[in-house]
């Protein structure tokens, strides 16, 4: 069964489908960022239904690496 979602901020995918949508993080790198979700920010990307399925919003994603970037530069 697949669970891809549109909402208002983007896909909805599983790690797995994350993983295969996007090679470029295995899931093992993004089990991490969610072990250490609270300490990272990653947190904006989760969410999680019950305690066991978790989703990753796609556009959350990708603003999240986006602040990333911005961490060690000077803004204009």
């Amino acid at each position: 069964m697949e669970i891809v979602q549109k909402n208002k901020t983007g896909r909805l995918l599983s790690v797995a489908q994350f993983a295969i949508e996007h090679p470029a993080f295995s899931q093992p790198a993004l089990r991490h960022l969610i072990f250490d979700a609270e300490a990272n920010g990653f947190w904006k990307v989760v969410r999680r239904i019950g305690k066991r399925k978790i989703l990753l919003d796609e556009q959350a994603f990708f603003d999240w690496v986006n602040e990333q970037n911005k961490g060690g530069q000077n803004e204009s």
